[in-house]
């Protein structure tokens, strides 16, 4: 019964009064019901049903470890198929209970009166309605929102087939309170809970559709498909409730006063985390960080791994992953090592010995790092004096590469390897400050030693 057939002005006590009475009618209906259940011909339907549940208890013992196995053969079979056998597997004693209590049915039928066989058709009736529940909210992931609607529906499915829909219906809308002109009942939240649960579910399955089809397309650049993921869930799930509670007749227009004071406190109690939104839509409009960019934030260096509505995460070389809001991202300054393009020059410094030809020291350094794997070949390395030091003559090597992801550490290390190993083949030596000790004549140390 839709609860507008419930005048809006019904006192509190005949709103009692009526749930009290279509509670003791139910009660009836129930007695009723297992009176009728104890006459001889409905007392051995449930005898056949139970030795029924016991031949399906018999076969799943007996015919389950050979399924069991059988599908252990199945390779290369897609993972959903799979997915299917387990459920299967799972309920096998109540898929051979199905299959048999319909096959007696179906006897009971053409060697009885129909009225011999009523319940066991009820009985089939149910079973088969819980058996689809079950395969149908397994398309469901979330183990909270699959139980809920499974056992809504398992209620649901009971009452329709044993028509006490409408009863239970109306006791449900009798149980309420009125605010306004607007009544609130049990019936109308169950509504909404089922069909907001359901809105919900579709927009879900929509997003997720959809978003894997947008990650996919290469000419829309990382950053603006993170934005029209974002947008689309929003606009799918505000949708969602929307029309949910409209669909139940609940009236949002005066709910526009009381959300815009709350969006107001909401604004001040909650500055950082609004700051947080909005730098991160900006983010993602103008392109300046996208998934996969190599960035350096103070001490952190790593690649972007996600961009969040809160939140970037940031995976570091040694496995840490840094979850920095999207505010630091806009007022801090981001080194961001892959903005434009992927090429990176890095600067590393040495010193060699005032005796070695520092023309022959620059060709054999940009030698060998040219020859050190990850450094580019097209983009040449280049060697500069930079100093004459109190020991040594101060050169920079500069030299480009493209996979900062890889690290820069070890790519540092490995070219000054290379250089340690190309001054040692060509007799260029590496000094270290030196220092001598003269001892002045007519110090004690002399006069000591001479004595």
């Amino acid at each position: 019964m839709d609860p507008e057939t419930i005048p809006q002005d019904v006192p509190t006590q005949d709103v009692i009064e009526q749930a009290s009475d279509l509670g003791l009618t139910l009660l009836s209906e129930g007695q009723l019901f297992v009176e009728n259940l104890l006459r001889p011909w409905n007392a051995y339907q449930l005898g056949i049903a139970f030795g029924v549940f016991l031949l399906a208890w018999l076969l799943r013992v007996v015919l389950g470890p050979r399924v069991r196995n059988w599908m252990a053969t199945r390779e290369g079979w897609p993972t959903w198929r799979m997915r299917v056998l387990v459920v299967a597997h799972r309920r096998l004693q109540m898929i051979f209970f199905v299959i048999l209590i319909w096959i007696v049915v179906a006897i009971m039928r053409e060697v009885t009166w129909p009225s011999r066989s009523y319940i066991l058709g009820v009985i089939a009736e149910l079973s088969t309605a819980w058996l689809f529940v079950v395969f149908v909210t397994r398309l469901i992931r979330s183990p909270v929102l699959r139980s809920t609607a499974r056992y809504g529906a398992w209620v649901y499915v009971t009452l329709a087939i044993l028509n006490l829909r409408d009863e239970a219906a109306q006791l449900l809308a009798s149980i309420g309170f009125n605010l306004g002109e607007v009544r609130f009942s049990l019936l109308l939240l169950v509504q909404a809970i089922v069909l907001l649960a359901a809105l919900i579910t579709a927009a879900r399955f929509i997003t997720k559709t959809t978003a894997a089809r947008i990650e996919k397309n290469e000419e829309i650049s990382p950053s603006m498909r993170v934005l029209v993921v974002k947008m689309m869930q929003l606009g799918l799930y505000g949708a969602a409730v929307f029309v949910g509670l409209r669909a139940v007749g609940v009236d949002l227009t005066g709910l526009a006063v009381l959300s815009g004071a709350i969006g107001v406190g909401l604004g001040f109690g909650l500055q950082k985390v609004v700051s947080n939104l909005v730098s991160g839509v900006i983010i993602l409009l103008d392109k300046s960080i996208k998934p996969g960019d190599v960035i350096s934030l103070g001490e952190t260096f790593g690649w972007i791994n996600t961009l969040g509505a809160r939140y970037a995460s940031v995976v570091t070389r040694d496995g840490k992953e840094y979850l920095i809001p999207n505010e630091d991202l806009i007022t801090n300054q981001v080194v961001n090592w892959s903005h434009s393009n992927e090429f990176v020059r890095l600067d590393i410094y040495f010193g060699t010995a005032y005796g070695d030809d520092p023309h022959k020291v620059r060709k054999i350094a940009v030698a060998a790092a040219q020859g050190v794997e990850r450094v580019l070949s097209f983009r040449p390395a280049v060697c500069h004096i930079v100093g004459f030091g109190d020991s040594s003559v101060d050169y920079i090597l500069r030299f480009w590469i493209k996979d900062p992801t890889g690290g820069l550490t070890n790519i540092r290390g490995n070219v000054y390897l290379a250089l340690w190993d190309a001054f040692q083949e060509n007799g260029i030596s590496i000094p270290f400050p030196q220092r001598e000790v003269k001892m002045l004549e007519g110090s004690e140390l002399i006069t000591k030693a001479l004595d």
